[in-house]
């Protein structure tokens, strides 16, 4: 019995055609979902008076913030409240990434210390911190910490330039003075020639297995060309003091308590997962490994940051992600303590003067999509360009 060729067989016989009208079939019933929720949403809104519409980013707020990182004057408007919260979202994101990062990896390798005191202290970090709610460190390091500290008139003083209070932390903050210029400029031209010789440093040792000096050099081009503006043009900083003035203090840069409890209870959360992360990504490394550079005499230092952490971030730098999405988008509870980020000023207060919560709510879930897309971009970037090869 002989087979008939593809063209003789029916359409509706033939599997890819059937394959392509069920995924028709699929989108279609898909598409008149979304269409009929739309619909009905549109037609509650318009029953209870409610406008749609992003015409209300250009209306004036009328309420204050207590952090800002551009200015916010009292005729803001609620699309100017949007990028104040935004700026202090990526703020705390930023900040927090960086400390659970430098402390994830700290704990994560004393660990693996062969001090057994050092080893059990970073192990109960892990297992105390990773094992308490976040929103609960959150509101520990708010309520137990920071609103325990005195009155600003009995604040805690460092070389009485730095002060802390129950009302956040007083720094001096720095005015730019007419060198400033010259000292970045220095500043910026010693960064890109640091990583242009670490680039030809690592191109050198491949072809000819010569190390050089890479840390050292970048040091002394990023304190020595900066230092020789400085001495050359004069002071680029003067430094505007913090003054005790009433009951408050004026002048200088003030950290306030919202944003100090939250970084510290994202930071401590994130980094006890991180540990355990760099402790798995080291010990997948072969123990042969560390063996053979021992063998040809190679520091222990050297041997952790040039044998074992680069064939460790394989299997550290996906889990890492993840984590660093995890705090972005745990950075919302700050609306429990008032920290004014997206959620709270946003999608809290906003949302209750305008009524306007479909856009509202999707403009703020579309950043927290995109953040998290850069994001996991980034890494992902990263991760392919420090990937060991494999000959």
């Amino acid at each position: 019995m002989s087979i008939p060729p593809a063209s003789h067989v029916p359409l509706w016989r033939r599997p890819a055609f059937r394959a392509l009208i069920i995924q028709a079939l699929l989108l279609a019933g898909l598409v008149a979902l979304i269409t009929m929720m739309v619909n009905n949403a549109l037609t509650n809104l318009d029953e209870r008076g409610i406008t749609t519409g992003f015409a209300f980013l250009n209306e004036r707020a009328g309420f204050s913030i207590p952090q800002t990182l551009i200015d916010f004057p009292g005729n803001s408007t609620y699309g100017r409240t949007f990028i104040v919260g935004l700026l202090n979202t990526l703020l705390v994101s930023a900040m927090g990434i960086v400390a659970a990062t430098i402390i994830g990896f700290a704990v994560g390798i004393a660990r693996l210390s062969p001090n057994w005191l050092l080893a059990r202290l970073a192990a109960a970090y892990v297992e105390i911190f990773r094992n308490i709610p976040l929103l609960v460190q959150i509101l520990f390091w708010y309520f137990a910490v920071l609103q325990a500290l005195p009155s600003p008139r009995q604040s805690l003083s460092l070389m009485e330039a730095v002060f802390l209070n129950v009302r956040g932390l007083v720094v001096p903050a720095p005015v730019p003075e007419t060198g400033f210029g010259l000292t970045l400029a220095a500043l910026t031209v010693a960064v890109v020639a640091s990583i242009a010789f670490a680039i030809y440093a690592r191109r050198l040792q491949e072809r000819t297995g010569k190390a050089l000096p890479v840390y050292w050099v970048g040091t002394a081009m990023i304190v020595g060309l900066p230092l020789l503006a400085f001495v050359i043009s004069g002071s680029p900083l003067s430094w505007e003091m913090p003054e005790l003035k009433g009951f408050n203090f004026r002048g200088g840069i003030t950290i306030i308590p919202e944003l100090m409890a939250l970084w510290l209870a994202l930071s401590i959360y994130t980094a006890s997962f991180i540990a355990e992360i760099v402790r798995s990504g080291i010990q997948s490394v072969p123990s042969g490994q560390v063996e053979a550079s021992r063998a040809i005499g190679l520091p222990a230092n050297i041997t952790l940051r040039k044998v074992v952490i680069p064939q460790a971030m394989r299997v550290i730098v996906p889990q890492l992600t993840s984590q660093y999405l995890n705090l972005i988008k745990n950075s919302s509870l700050a609306t429990a303590i008032g920290y004014p980020d997206l959620v709270a000023v946003f999608a809290g207060t906003s949302l209750n003067q305008t009524g306007q919560a479909i856009e509202i709510i999707a403009i703020t879930m579309a950043v927290y999509l995109t953040i998290s897309l850069v994001v996991s971009a980034f890494m992902n970037f990263y991760n392919a360009r420090t990937l060991i090869k494999e000959r």
